[in-house]
């Protein structure tokens, strides 16, 4: 019950706090504020037939990122259907949306269910496909840095500073993840033929599936695929606007670098990520202000209405693919394996 109300809570400060950034942002703006928000904004609606590249867009990322996450997979002998592995993929980013940090657990418990597949393994493979994704984004970052030294590293401090991001808070965390994995590793040296100790050492062995892989160069192709498909989503939400008609490859990269320490911050940036598109595009890049948080708004609720569009798509159909007739279905094919 006390964990179920620290959730809770949990939850509530979490969008509480998108919920404050949009009130205050909103009564920031003046008359002549929104009259420009809502010009930008009539702009997007006559070329909503960019809506159209960005989803097609948008499913290739979650659809690369499933046949990446196929490839952790396979070293563990674990061989889930690529549709349902890219259904899981998307209800996962669906779920994150509404619950925090709890996306990573739909995804297990689906190909769990549906797949007949063993969870503790699966979840190794989650924690080393996220690992990577932290070093992807630090390369990404250092590449943005490195292209536009002059411009971005100014607003790079002041963004640090205004999010309490120093080297204590560093130190901290990184000192809590060493813990984390001690406690763990002292957990399973003690009880390994216990049921933790196999559920422990099953999540080691999916983390070190990314040391076992064969395909490698196929991992880091689709890890390269996956994030030009962010970046290409940002360049093409140029083209809504005019204010941001002229901005190119360059400052589509470096609006998703800052723009993921507002995911990060709220749940799906819900408040935050807007805040620091505008931030960076009106101080680094002297986008008008209204524009820029007209652009920054519409930029969250194309990747937000993605997530949703595809996740409920994949609720619907994954039962509907799961279903006997269809070949006979996955799980009783395995169960009735030798």
């Amino acid at each position: 019950m006390k964990k179920t109300l620290l959730t809770i809570l949990q939850y509530l400060i979490f969008f509480g706090l998108g919920g404050l950034l949009i009130w205050w942002q909103y009564h920031q703006l003046q008359p002549g504020d929104k009259d420009q928000i809502f010009t930008a904004f009539d702009q997007v609606k006559e070329r909503l037939w960019l809506l159209i590249p960005v989803l097609i867009i948008g499913f290739l990322s979650h659809y690369f990122r499933a046949l990446r996450w196929k490839l952790l997979l396979e070293p563990l002998d674990l061989k889930p259907t690529t549709i349902n592995i890219t259904f899981a993929v998307m209800i996962g980013y669906l779920t994150n949306l509404l619950l925090p940090r709890m996306g990573e657990v739909a995804r297990c418990s689906i190909l769990a269910k549906y797949e007949n597949e063993p969870v503790d393994k699966i979840i190794g493979t989650i924690v080393a496909e996220r690992s990577f994704d932290v070093v992807c984004l630090l390369l990404v970052s250092l590449l943005a840095f490195l292209l536009q030294m002059d411009v971005v590293n100014g607003f790079a401090s002041e963004l640090m500073t205004k999010f309490a991001i120093n080297g204590n808070s560093i130190f901290i965390g990184l000192s809590i993840f060493v813990l984390t994995i001690a406690g763990l590793y002292f957990l399973y040296k003690k009880n390994k033929q216990s049921k933790i100790g196999k559920f422990i050492g099953g999540i080691g062995y999916g983390v070190l599936s990314i040391r076992w892989m064969k395909k490698k160069w196929h991992f880091l192709g689709y890890t390269i695929l996956i994030w030009v498909s962010y970046l290409s989503l940002i360049y093409i939400g140029f083209k809504s606007m005019d204010a941001t008609m002229g901005l190119g490859w360059l400052v589509a990269l470096s609006v998703l670098v800052f723009g993921s320490v507002g995911i990060i911050a709220t749940p799906g940036g819900i408040g935050a990520y807007p805040i620091i598109v505008q931030k960076l595009l009106v101080t680094v890049y002297g986008v008008n202000k209204n524009f820029a948080l007209a652009f920054g708004w519409v930029s969250w609720m194309a990747q937000t209405a993605i997530i949703i569009v595809l996740g409920l798509i994949s609720l619907i159909l994954l039962p509907l693919y799961n279903i006997k007739p269809h070949g006979q279905n996955t799980v009783d094919s395995k169960q009735n394996q030798p």
